[in-house]
């Protein structure tokens, strides 16, 4: 797989440290909350075991599965469900952890249905943050590190559910996906 990569972006190193500046920072902004952590699949889940594992606080556990990229490397704009959460939010503290923000269509879309529920408060807590790539207003409000608009893969990021596996974050050559 690192034959098909430009260069690694960010080591492995790199992103445990700043998981765990993350989590003290998610710990003390919900200390005595037990906020809602909720993982967009399957992207995510590299970071949410890690960020899980970092933080301190009590705090419960769901899962979500949204898409508007199938095989492709750029978002259609049209979100699919694929599953949803297990239990009400009403009330709750929810923090949606992604691997990745760009165009912000379906954060921005799948925020506006959790509101719809009637939740306390939906955070965003991103590990990657393509803010050039943005086309709605939408903001992370925890994010590991911006980058540029560059195809990355690894550590949870994929193309066409290749390159998860990879424990770091690199750039795809552009051959590999044209």
């Amino acid at each position: 797989m690192y034959e098909d990569l430009k260069k690694i972006l960010i080591t492995k190193e790199e992103i445990d440290k700043r998981i765990k500046e993350l989590a003290a920072e998610l710990d003390r902004d919900y200390e005595g909350k037990r906020p809602l952590m909720v993982a967009i699949l399957k992207g995510s889940v590299m970071f949410y075991a890690d960020l899980l594992r970092a933080m301190t606080i009590p705090l419960e556990l769901d899962f979500m599965a949204i898409s508007s990229y199938g095989n492709k490397t750029k978002s259609s704009g049209e979100v699919k469900m694929i599953k949803d959460l297990d239990r009400s939010i009403e009330g709750r503290h929810l923090i949606i952890v992604e691997d990745i923000v760009d165009s912000g269509y379906t954060l921005s879309y799948l925020k506006r249905m959790l509101y719809s529920r009637h939740p306390e408060s939906v955070k965003i807590c991103t590990l990657l943050d393509k803010f050039e790539c943005r086309e709605t207003p939408l903001q992370p409000d925890y994010k590991g590190f911006d980058i540029g608009n560059e195809f990355v893969v690894g550590y949870g990021l994929d193309y066409a559910e290749k390159y998860r596996n990879l424990p770091e974050i690199g750039i795809l050559k552009e051959e590999v996906y044209r």
